[in-house]
């Protein structure tokens, strides 16, 4: 197949685009840079089924020409903005990076004929929900600006395939983490002993609990879901059964790094505005098609506090 994967250069995308490319298609990966890197995807710089486009998926004439210049079988939309504090102090971030690239997408699809499209949504899209949280809750109330884009590009993912019959693949997910991570909690922390390695600030008490999913564990759900669930509109819930605790995470990064720093709590248990303190899966779905993360939450976050620092201090 010829695919066009979205966000390309980012965490995410770039960890696709390597197993597109191990499966024998062939990628081109659009990329603003706003989070992503040309690092992410140097490796495959030699890789003649593989083409990096800069460019900014919002931009709708940009878009529908790179469409018009080469046809593809499927689209892996990952660009979004995904930074939630951000978006905060700057609401047109996820209007522009997280609902408006998807908006110009659906565009160029529907213009070029291209009937499939796996979307990165997020578990977000449910804000404060009670329970273990299944595909069909509802209502959905959004607590974030990341989550109201993604929820509103859903909601025209679903119109589109109505009136233009595009297929798609919904997979939403927690926080994810491994090599290559531009953001989060093991980033933001490993960054702030970088500057300071004497004393560790967190945002809220520590309380805060959430499923953390390995990078390579998302990756393998994503191309799952598009292997073998074939409905019209297919969604599903991804992420460990496991949650991991924000003062795991910080004494986990504190010890990693070796400066014994000085761990300082905040109060509450929100980290920043818009921020879930705690959420839990229902995988139930994704797991009938056979998959199960390699890695339980802590294991996740160990692997990545591992990588990171010794990113860090190398």
């Amino acid at each position: 197949m010829h695919i066009l994967v979205t966000g390309g250069a980012g965490f995410i995308g770039s960890h696709l685009c390597d197993r597109l490319i191990e499966r024998g298609h062939s990628v081109v990966a659009a990329d603003n840079f706003h989070l992503g890197t040309r690092a992410n995807v140097a490796h495959l710089a030699n890789e003649p089924r593989f083409e990096l486009v800069e460019m900014d998926v919002s931009d709708r004439p940009a878009t529908n020409a790179l469409f018009g210049r080469t046809p593809f079988d499927c689209v892996f939309h990952m660009a979004a903005n995904s930074d939630i504090a951000r978006s905060h102090a700057d609401p047109s971030v996820d209007l522009n990076n997280t609902f408006l690239t998807t908006f110009s997408l659906l565009d160029a699809m529907r213009q070029h004929d291209c009937k499939k499209l796996v979307f990165a949504s997020t578990s977000a899209v449910y804000g404060e929900a009670p329970g273990r949280i299944r595909e069909d809750h509802g209502p959905l109330r959004p607590i974030s600006h990341y989550g109201a884009g993604k929820l509103a590009s859903e909601a025209f993912i679903t119109s589109f395939g109505e009136n233009y019959g595009i297929q798609c693949w919904i997979t939403r997910f927690p926080n994810v983490i491994g090599d290559r991570a531009t953001h989060g909690v093991i980033y933001d922390f490993v960054g702030k002993l970088v500057r300071d390695p004497s004393r560790l600030q967190v945002l809220g008490d520590g309380s805060q609990a959430k499923p953390y999913l390995f990078v390579s564990d998302l990756v393998a759900a994503i191309l799952l879901a598009w292997d073998k669930s074939d409905e019209k509109v297919n969604v599903f819930n991804v992420g460990p059964s496991t949650t991991s605790t924000v003062r795991f995470i910080a004494e986990a990064v504190a010890k990693a790094f070796g400066s014994d720093p000085k761990v300082e709590f905040g109060q509450g248990n929100r980290g920043w505005i818009g921020d879930i303190p705690r959420f839990e899966y229902d995988t139930g779905r994704i797991e009938a098609l056979g998959w199960r993360p390699n890695h339980t939450s802590d294991e996740a976050v160990l692997k990545t506090v591992d990588i990171l620092v010794g990113a860090a201090i190398r």
